[in-house]
């Protein structure tokens, strides 16, 4: 088979791996903007015989339409959320990802084996543990508390990833740096920091979204707090527009941010083997 043959078929390949995840978001952002009655009549639907509404929208995000379906609560409550999360997630993977990347010491590998262990086991493990600790400690239904929860979700990947980014610093670098008198510390907040802060903004976004989109531990760990997965999937599930405009809402920051730092995200989900 010649390269020509060859190019169309992988182009096609990809094509068609890219529609399938692609399809059902563009499913969703149109189904928010398609009027409740379109909705239930497919013909009219596919054909696009209809006038597009903003309605749901304004419904969710505006809350025009009173506080059954205001989802405004819903954003800020996440918004605060993934915020602390990925502070929190940060300031304790960086050291962690740069003791692991650089320094030697009796157990490394039984904390790096760890830590992919930990990554490879789903929430649901912890969740009722976590919901019992957090009663007794009084933490349900807080910001502080859901954000640690994700943070601890989220930091075995966020180490790894980081990781791959400080292993791609010669090691002459920081020797340059000690021999100049700096002390380890000082290399690593002046030397090392420096040369992967995309590689930090990968990470961080990469936290942001999974907190985000986190939807078992927001649903036992809060009650009045709603959060925009948890929002979405209790919303009157005949209103299929005002669910798909939540939902489209709720993606739309995790697009914008990948858009921006997509580069370092191959590297980062490649853990360092992309270049």
């Amino acid at each position: 088979m010649g390269t020509a043959p060859r190019q169309i078929i992988r182009d096609i390949m990809a094509v068609s791996v890219t529609a399938v995840f692609v399809l059902p978001i563009l499913w969703w952002g149109l189904s928010s903007i398609t009027p409740n009655d379109v909705l239930l009549d497919p013909r009219r639907f596919l054909t696009l015989d209809f006038t597009p509404t903003f309605r749901h929208y304004a419904l969710a995000i505006l809350g025009a339409g009173g506080t059954v379906y205001d989802s405004r609560d819903s954003l800020v409550d996440s918004v605060i959320v993934a915020l602390l999360s990925t502070a929190a997630v940060l300031v304790a993977a960086l050291p962690m990802a740069h003791a692991l990347s650089v320094f030697r010491f009796r157990g490394r590998q039984l904390a790096f084996r760890s830590l992919l262990l930990q990554r490879a086991v789903p929430p649901i493990v912890i969740v009722f543990p976590l919901v019992i600790t957090y009663h007794r400690l009084g933490m349900l239904d807080s910001h502080i508390g859901l954000a640690l929860a994700h943070a601890a979700i989220n930091l075995p990947f966020a180490v790894l990833v980081l990781k791959s980014f400080f292993d791609e610093i010669p090691p002459e670098v920081r020797e340059a740096a000690y021999l100049d008198g700096a002390t380890p510390l000082q290399a690593f907040l002046r030397i090392s920091l420096p040369l992967i802060k995309g590689g930090i903004a990968a990470t961080a976004i990469l936290a942001f979204i999974f907190s985000w989109t986190e939807f078992l531990l927001s649903l036992f760990l809060t009650q009045n707090m709603r959060l925009m997965p948890v929002q979405a999937a209790i919303l009157i599930m005949n209103m299929w527009g005002l669910v798909a405009a939540l939902t489209t809402t709720a993606l739309l920051p995790a697009f914008i941010f990948i858009l921006f730092v997509q580069r370092h995200l191959v590297r980062g989900f490649t853990l360092g083997l992309a270049k």
